[in-house]
C-alpha cells in the first residue's frame, strides 16, 4: 500500500507540472483533448493525450486510464448474517483506453478493465473480474450541419443518464457497467436525444468471459432539454427491459417492463435541485406491473460564508408490492442504478422504500472537503421485502409486519491532491430497526473505507 501511495503521488505531481488543466469525465469517451494539438512541449503526458497521425492533423490517438485502490473493513456485514471478516479486504480497479479519431466524423474506442478482490471472502463478479474488454465501439456522424448532428455508435459501451438513478456506469463498485448494442445520438441546440437498443453485460469472474448476454434486452429513448423556461432543464424518457428470468419477493418469472419518467433539475448556482418521477407498467410471470417512484433532492450552498457549507435534503418514495397474491406486481425496478445508491456501503437498493436523507458538506480548503449525512429508511409496503442495489432480494417481507428498517449515519473526508490524484476516507454506522431485528440477526453495521485514485 505504501508503494502504491508513493507511486500515485509521484505520477500526480510529475504530470501536473506539465499538463494543460486536464478535465476527466465520468464517461471517458466524452473527453476532448484537441486543445493539445498546438502544444509545443515534448512532455510525455501531452503526447499521450494527443498524438497526431499523418500530416493532415485530422487523425489522432488519445490514451488514458485509471488506477483505483480501496480498502474496506466491515463489522457485522449483512447485519450479522455473513461470516465475520476481521481483517477487511482490498479492491483494486485498473482501466486503460485508446481513443482513435480516424477523421473528424469517425472514431473507434477501446477499453480494458481489470477488477481484483484481495482477501475478500466469496467475491461476486461486480467485485472480481480479472480482465475483460470493457468497451469496444465505433461511432460516426451520419449527419452534421449548422449545430445539428446525428451520431451512430455500435458496440460495447457505457451508458449514463440523468442523476444515475436508473442508468449508471456503476462507478462506486469495483467493476463498471457496460452494454452491447447500438445508439443513435441526435443533437440540436438545447436538445439532445439518445435512442438505444442493448444487451447489458452479465459479468463473470474469469478472464475474457463476459460474453454477449442473450437473457436480457434493454432499450429506450432519453431526451434532455437544457435552458428551458422556468424549469431550467428537463429530462423526458422511456425505458424498456425484457428479462427471461427475474426474481422478486412475489416470485420468479419472465419480465417485460416499461418505464416512463421525467426529471426537472438545476445544477448551477447556490440553490440546486433535482426532482424525478417514474411510472412502470408491463408484465411479470403473468402478473401486471404497476410501480412508481418519486424523488426530491435539493441543496443550498452558503457560498459567501466561511467553509462554504452546503445543506441538502433528499427524500424519495419507491413502491413495493402491497399484495403478493393479487396478480399485480408493484415492486419498482430501478434497472441499472449506481451501485452506491445510499453511500459507498451500498447496504440497501432503491425498491420498496421511503427515506429521508439530510446532509451537510464543508469546504475546508480548495483541496479538502468534509461531509456528513443521515438517512432514515422505512419499507413503503409491509408485504414486500428489501432489495440490494442489484435487485436481489435481501430479506422477504413475508416474515414481519414491521416497517422501520433502520437509520444510517455516514461521514467522508475528501482530498483532491491535484486533477489526477484523489483520496477519500469514509465511515458508516447503520443502526438496525424493528424490521431487521425480526428478519435477521439485527446487528448494527460498522463500515470504513479508504480510497485512492489516479486518473490519467
Amino acid at each position: 500500500m505504501k508503494k502504491l501511495l508513493w507511486l500515485l503521488g509521484i505520477l500526480g505531481w510529475n504530470t501536473l507540472a506539465f499538463a494543460q488543466n486536464p478535465v476527466f469525465k465520468m464517461l471517458r469517451y466524452d473527453e476532448n483533448w484537441t486543445s493539445f494539438k498546438k502544444d509545443t512541449s515534448n512532455h510525455w503526458y501531452n503526447h499521450l493525450k494527443y498524438s497526431s497521425i499523418g500530416n493532415s492533423n485530422k487523425s489522432y490517438i488519445s490514451v488514458g486510464g485509471e488506477v483505483r485502490f480501496q480498502y474496506f473493513a466491515i463489522k457485522n456485514e449483512d447485519w450479522g448474517d455473513t461470516p465475520a471478516d476481521n481483517d477487511g479486504y482490498v479492491l483494486t480497479r485498473y482501466l486503460a483506453h485508446i481513443d482513435y479519431h480516424i477523421n473528424p466524423t469517425f472514431r473507434a474506442f477501446f477499453q480494458l478493465q481489470s477488477s481484483l478482490a484481495n482477501s475478500r471472502i466469496n467475491p461476486n463478479p461486480v467485485e472480481k473480474n480479472p480482465l475483460e474488454i470493457h468497451q469496444a465501439f465505433v461511432d460516426g456522424f451520419l449527419y452534421q450541419q449548422k449545430g445539428k448532428s446525428v451520431l451512430l455508435r455500435v458496440g460495447r459501451q457505457e451508458l449514463m443518464y440523468g442523476s444515475q438513478r436508473l442508468i449508471a456506469v456503476r462507478e462506486a463498485p469495483n467493476n463498471r457497467m457496460a452494454f452491447d448494442g447500438l445508439k443513435f445520438i441526435f443533437q440540436q441546440k438545447n436538445l439532445k436525444s439518445d435512442v438505444f437498443y442493448t444487451h447489458p453485460i452479465a459479468n463473470k469472474t474469469g478472464i475474457f468471459d463476459d460474453a454477449f448476454n442473450k437473457n436480457t434486452q434493454f432499450w429506450g429513448i432519453y431526451s434532455v432539454i437544457n435552458h428551458a423556461p422556468l424549469l431550467n432543464n428537463i429530462d423526458l424518457y422511456y425505458l424498456g427491459i425484457h428479462k427471461k428470468q427475474a426474481t422478486y419477493d412475489a416470485g420468479k418469472g419472465e419480465e417485460i417492463r416499461h418505464s416512463i419518467g421525467t426529471r426537472i433539475w438545476k445544477n448551477k448556482g447556490d440553490w440546486q435541485y433535482d426532482f424525478e418521477g417514474v411510472f412502470q407498467f408491463g408484465t411479470f410471470a403473468q402478473q401486471n406491473i404497476s410501480a412508481w417512484t418519486l424523488s426530491s433532492n435539493t441543496t443550498y450552498q452558503f457560498s459567501k460564508t466561511i467553509l462554504k457549507p452546503t445543506i441538502g435534503l433528499k427524500t424519495e418514495a419507491i413502491s413495493g408490492d402491497n399484495n403478493l397474491g393479487d396478480n399485480r406486481l408493484q415492486t419498482f425496478n430501478p434497472l441499472y442504478p449506481k451501485g452506491a445508491y445510499f453511500g459507498l456501503a451500498a447496504l440497501i437498493g432503491p425498491a420498496n422504500l421511503f427515506d429521508i436523507h439530510p446532509s451537510i458538506d464543508l469546504e475546508l480548503n480548495k483541496q479538502l472537503a468534509f461531509g456528513i449525512d443521515y438517512d432514515i429508511f422505512w419499507r413503503l409496503s409491509r408485504k414486500d421485502g428489501i432489495y440490494a442495489p442489484n435487485m436481489s432480494l435481501i430479506y422477504s417481507g413475508k416474515n414481519s409486519n414491521e416497517q422501520f428498517i433502520g437509520k444510517q449515519l455516514s461521514t467522508n473526508l475528501n482530498y483532491q491532491l491535484n486533477p489526477f490524484v484523489f483520496f477519500k476516507i469514509e465511515g458508516t454506522w447503520f443502526k438496525s430497526g424493528a424490521y431487521l431485528n425480526e428478519v435477521s440477526a439485527g446487528k448494527d453495521i460498522f463500515f470504513t473505507a479508504f480510497t485512492t485514485q489516479l486518473k490519467f
